[in-house]
């Protein structure tokens, strides 16, 4: 049975990079009928943080990735030393001082990476060098050959050697993990051989990189999974974005539920070159599902956003939240994007948008606005046919375009000059908040 690792260190948050490594790792295991291990690589114990562990978990659920096994690289040092040992007595190893070191020997390693191809290294390349990278040369000019760390001098083992030892025990068929970890390989594959393990098929996913080619940072997208969360991104958007990077389904197929992707899925048609990310299309995306979400689950996934933001208390109105998530649910890109612009509905105190006011509110309409105000006040039901039949009745007996009086109202209830529908906006806000909104405009 096939069987792959996620290896995080919990020394960090959950990055995008990480979660779309975890997350062909899962697609992988899924389309062939394997299992998928979570390994916390947490051998740092200065560096390791429990609020890093618990993240990367949070993050990992919350995307949907659910592990067969997990595993604590902390509780396994016993096997690491084990297993140095075994090289000890071998003579494949040796120690310097506290450390122990495998004797690196030349040769000619070959790997067939399964998006990559034939991979050859040769360890003669693995040199002793200065602090500048610089070979460092004996005495008749030749150069040494970097032996392996196995365990370092402070008892603690070595990331390349941990990773064999772990994934050789715990059975891992398959290691895919990103490119900057090819340069591990051959090590790794030295270490398979002193141990008499059979090595992994490997698989070197592309780097993620902004749109212009360059090293994604915080500004284009290189954030904690629990940040594009605390933005209101809704997991299966950020999913289905993060398996179009580096690989396609195919058809020009955009949006695609991960079950379906599973069901699609080859390591073998994930690209080799580098992903571009767009903060741009993953908006995009997330606002597609919005759409299609069910408004009952948004509300939900909404409430906590708006008591933190403080515009609910402990005893709030669901219908009337329902009712804007309802009128919002086309026109946001994520969660935030609602509090911005259905904010008018939860506050008591209105900010208005200063261009929009001198673009609107600068002529003396108080006449309009009083008549308006005290009509409204009448109107039984508050409803959107009614509220229309008053406001264009006014129009016509004032002698006005529609147009003259739409975006100062909108401006005067709202605070600014777009927006949902102007009597869909009206009913939404209420007869109360609109008559005295509408009447501290002449104030």
């Amino acid at each position: 049975m096939a069987k792959v690792r996620f290896a995080p260190s919990p020394t960090g948050y959950l990055h995008i990079g990480g979660a779309r490594t975890a997350l062909f790792n899962w697609m992988y295991a899924k389309s062939v009928g394997g299992a998928f291990v979570l390994r916390i690589e947490d051998t740092d114990q200065q560096r390791s943080k429990k609020e890093f562990e618990e993240e990367i978990l949070a993050g990992m659920k919350w995307l949907g990735l659910k592990w067969d096994e997990i595993y604590y690289q902390s509780q396994r040092f016993d096997l690491y030393r084990e297993h140095a040992q075994k090289l000890l007595n071998e003579g494949k190893a040796y120690k310097e001082g506290e450390a122990i070191l495998l004797k690196m020997l030349p040769q000619e390693i070959k790997v067939y990476d399964l998006i990559r191809g034939e991979i050859t290294f040769d360890t003669a390349n693995f040199i002793v060098c200065n602090d500048k990278g610089e070979p460092i040369l004996d005495k008749e000019g030749k150069s040494s050959l970097k032996d392996e760390v196995l365990i370092k001098d402070n008892g603690s083992p070595a990331y390349n050697f941990c990773c064999v030892v772990d994934d050789a025990l715990m059975g891992i068929t398959h290691v895919i993990r990103g490119e900057d970890h090819i340069s591990n390989t051959p090590r790794q594959i030295v270490i398979y051989q002193a141990l008499g393990f059979k090595s992994p098929k490997f698989a070197h996913l592309p780097l993620i990189m902004d749109e212009g080619g360059g090293r994604l940072s915080k500004r284009t997208g290189a954030v904690a999974v629990s940040d594009y969360r605390k933005q209101g991104f809704l997991p299966e958007a950020l999913v289905n974005y993060l398996m179009l990077l580096g690989w396609s389904p195919g058809g020009n197929q955009e949006m695609m539920s991960l079950s379906s992707a599973v069901k699609k899925f080859s390591i073998k048609k994930v690209n080799k070159a580098a992903a571009a990310f767009s903060m741009d299309k993953l908006k995009w995306l997330n606002n597609q599902y919005i759409k299609q979400a069910d408004t009952e689950r948004l509300v939900d996934l909404m409430i906590p956003f708006l008591k933190e933001k403080k515009y609910i208390g402990e005893d709030f109105d669901r219908q009337k939240i329902k009712n804007s998530v309802n009128l919002f649910k086309g026109r946001m890109d994520t969660f935030l994007d609602f509090l911005e612009r259905a904010d008018f509905v939860f506050i008591d105190e209105l900010k208005i948008d200063q261009e929009a006011f001198a673009k609107h509110l600068s002529q003396n309409r108080e006449k309009e606005y009083r008549l308006l105000s005290e009509r409204f006040a009448q109107v039984e039901p508050f409803d959107i046919t009614t509220t229309e039949k008053v406001f264009r009745g006014l129009v016509t007996e004032l002698g006005i375009k529609a147009s003259d009086l739409v975006h100062p109202v909108r401006v005067a209830i709202t605070g600014r000059d777009v927006g949902p529908g102007l009597f869909e906006t009206i009913v939404l806000l209420g007869k109360e908040k609109t008559v005295e909104r509408l009447g501290k405009v002449f104030r």
